[in-house]
């Protein structure tokens, strides 16, 4: 296993770094490196476990020998339920489990050092204003987004989405900005929007792009898509979409 436990967090700041890095690699793992992670998910193996790494990275292995563990386990056994159910259930099944052990990792560390009431609230508001693995593996993430939004949008020409449904930040070269409140107006206005692989939010200097078929967001970044590319694609479809397609 990667020695993701080796370094101990010892301040509110660095626990929710250390839980956004865990996360964003669990993200991954049932979004966009789906495929992978459905065939290390062997139900013919042992008692596994899914690990989420500071680093953003994941892995799929046993859990830890030691009594106790270092850290708190995540949930044994992930892969005996993976042929038993819809694929779609069985990762949301995952990522409830994966919420809880996240949490339970944050927590750890908080009763560890000695993190008082007010340490400890703090750490569960940053965490709690970030949207769960469920949510993002769900969509019920950016379907609550949407809801947010469709109250708030007043202005659709503020909107930044072209025909091949790229989001880019950068405003038209003739487009004058009169009112320094524009940009602010503007990201708030997308601010609700997450990526569907590391679940976090839209900035302004950052290029994204929509699947065609689950109309998720993506970070460019996140799924290997430069703006020259997007250029060429007519309908874009996301990783998770693609394997669903190839499994038979």
């Amino acid at each position: 296993m990667d020695g993701g436990a080796q370094y101990n967090p010892r301040t509110v700041e660095e626990v929710f770094r250390e839980f956004k890095g865990r996360r964003a690699g669990m993200i991954k793992a049932l979004t966009t490196d789906v495929e992978e992670f459905y065939q290390q998910c062997d139900p013919e193996k042992e008692n596994l476990c899914l690990y989420g790494f500071p680093n953003v990275q994941w892995e799929v292995n046993l859990p830890a020998e030691e009594v106790p563990p270092e850290l708190p386990e995540p949930a044994l056994g992930i892969n005996f339920a993976r042929d038993g159910m819809q694929v779609k259930d069985w990762l949301s099944l995952v990522a409830v489990h994966s919420d809880a052990w996240l949490l339970a990792v944050s927590f750890y560390f908080g009763a560890r050092f000695g993190f008082d009431k007010a340490d400890r609230k703090c750490l569960f508001n940053m965490i709690n204003d970030l949207p769960t693995i469920f949510e993002v593996v769900t969509g019920s993430a950016k379907k609550q987004s949407k809801e947010k939004s469709s109250v708030s949008n007043h202005s659709s020409g503020k909107s930044k989405l072209n025909s091949k449904g790229v989001k880019n930040s950068k405003e038209p070269a003739n487009l004058k900005v009169e009112d320094e409140g524009f940009e602010e107006d503007v990201n708030e206005e997308h601010g609700d929007t997450l990526c569907g692989a590391c679940g976090e939010n839209y900035a302004s200097n950052e290029f994204w792009i929509c699947c065609d078929i689950c109309e998720r967001w993506f970070h460019g970044k996140c799924v290997k898509i430069t703006p020259a590319r997007a250029e060429h694609i007519k309908h874009y479809k996301c990783p998770s979409c693609t394997n669903k397609r190839a499994r038979p």
